[in-house]
């Protein structure tokens, strides 16, 4: 194990919104270093947001985020020669960071043309209550109870 924590990095706020964690979720979006590109994205998939519903798109996105976001995972334990799957609380700083992850994973698997068509799409559906993401968020979230009885295991 390591001696110490890591600082946190701080992020800059966005141009845009102002908003650290849209800096974190364009972070999470970028390839090969291509932050602007990344941002740009972003930004027409807002864009695309508010066109669409007619809402403030920042509103839609972190509602999105939210219910993208799970409260519980589990966590594989090797017990006397038995894999058990251990429902955990996750901490707040990891709970955002999948959830980004997710929406952004599943906008690049939704079809669709462009990538800034498919991140709004997903956004969208998201701020619904639906979509892939909150889907993945809700199985977690069915896994981590149906094994809620090994939750006497945990590290």
């Amino acid at each position: 194990m390591r001696k110490h924590k890591p600082k946190p990095r701080i992020l800059l706020p966005d141009p845009r919104y102002s908003d650290p964690m849209v800096t974190q979720f364009v972070n999470n979006l970028m390839w090969q270093g291509k932050k602007s590109t990344a941002f740009s994205l972003f930004y027409g998939a807002m864009d695309l947001v508010s066109e669409r519903l007619k809402q403030d798109e920042h509103q839609v996105w972190k509602k999105a985020l939210n219910n993208a976001m799970p409260q519980v995972e589990v966590k594989a334990r090797r017990v006397g020669g038995a894999t058990f799957q251990i429902p955990q609380e996750i901490r707040a700083k990891r709970k955002v960071s999948i959830g980004m992850k997710w929406l952004i994973r599943f906008a690049r698997e939704r079809s669709g043309k462009g990538f800034a068509e498919k991140l709004a799409a997903e956004i969208i559906a998201a701020s619904k209550g639906e979509g892939a993401a909150v889907k993945r968020k809700e199985d977690t979230h069915r896994m981590a109870e149906a094994n809620r009885a090994f939750a006497h295991f945990r590290v």
